[in-house]
């Protein structure tokens, strides 16, 4: 059975793209456009991994991050954020909400699988 992924992204090409690679590696994907859209997605279903942006309109990604770590169903979850944020600051705060990893766009196909297929194991 194919692992469940969630991305989210408020950008349609992001979504898009990502998808296209994940999906053709195999992996069940859903796509939600910010992290309200993307929790309300993970009270209802249970995802094997989460990839989130951090800048979005509703909630943010650090936001969603701490929000999916208080139900305990996503206490372990791998939560990776790709985002166009690389600051030193920004990535302390996004291991303080609990992120499992940080991911600067552009991305590069191979490499998100890679990371994808490591936390996953």
């Amino acid at each position: 059975m194919s692992k469940k992924l969630l991305i989210v992204d408020d950008s349609p090409s992001v979504r898009q793209m990502v998808e296209m690679t994940l999906k053709g590696a195999g992996y069940s994907v859903k796509a939600a456009k910010d992290g309200q859209e993307a929790l309300n997605f993970c009270k209802a279903e249970r995802y094997d991994f989460v990839l989130t942006d951090q800048n979005m309109p509703n909630m943010d990604g650090i936001t969603l991050i701490k929000s999916l770590r208080a139900m305990p169903s996503y206490a372990r979850t791998p939560l990776i954020v790709l985002t166009t944020e690389a600051s030193d600051m920004m990535k302390q705060k996004g291991k303080a909400a609990g992120a499992t990893g940080w991911m600067v766009k552009p991305f590069d196909p191979k490499k998100l699988l890679e990371v994808v297929s490591k936390v996953l194991r």
